[in-house]
């Protein structure tokens, strides 16, 4: 793994204001140069073209969220489980990387088609993760039986959208929101709990 340095970190810092802010197509190079005091030609030294810079910003995105949520999707327990705790790890590592995650969304389009390709390829296989523990808790009890693809996309969908309305200075804690949006997200697609039947002449008076 290449260590970025730390004037390739404070580019790709401004980068993911202005592309947030203003779109990836409306910023320039030289709108990046003059965020950070430089020379546009002085940008050239640590990138070949923005579109490079944009790759960086949401491959790394993906794959720090990746590795941060899929140990809780192919981890020990029941399918329920392992799907809250990854909700929980999804909407942590979303509070911290807003940008960056929301980019991955509204600039998949921006990026040269082979590497939108390969994007949408590393994407589809985070979902099959998700999709993989959903099945999961169909099959010991957890769930009852669902269309996985379809509950996946409806939780994916939520954790997703966190970025947009989500603030640090909110009401609630991100543990707090994640123990709400899961208990919110799982309570729907629970196996019903079995009740035993209890006799209607409990509060009757005994037969003679």
């Amino acid at each position: 793994m290449t260590i970025a340095r730390p004037r390739e970190l404070e580019l790709q810092r401004v980068a993911i204001q202005l592309f947030r802010e203003r779109g990836f197509h409306a910023t320039s190079m030289q709108d990046l140069a003059d965020a950070l005091g430089m020379h546009r030609g002085s940008l050239y030294h640590y990138i070949a073209a923005k579109d490079d810079l944009l790759w960086t910003i949401v491959s790394g995105a993906l794959e720090r969220l990746d590795a941060h949520v899929r140990p809780e999707l192919d981890g020990p327990g029941r399918g329920v489980d392992r799907v809250r705790r990854a909700i929980t790890a999804h909407l942590r590592f979303a509070a911290g990387q807003r940008d960056e995650l929301s980019l991955t969304h509204i600039e998949l389009r921006s990026l040269h088609p082979e590497r939108r390709r390969e994007l949408v390829e590393r994407r589809d296989a985070y979902e099959r993760a998700w999709r993989d523990a959903l099945a999961a808790g169909v099959a010991d009890g957890s769930f009852r039986p669902i269309d996985v693809r379809l509950a996946g996309f409806m939780i994916l969908s939520t954790c997703n959208w966190f970025t947009q309305w989500y603030r640090p200075d909110g009401p609630l804690s991100v543990e707090e929101l994640a123990e709400t949006l899961a208990d919110l997200l799982l309570d729907g697609l629970r196996a019903p709990i079995a009740v035993t039947p209890t006799s209607h002449r409990t509060n009757k008076e005994p037969d003679r």
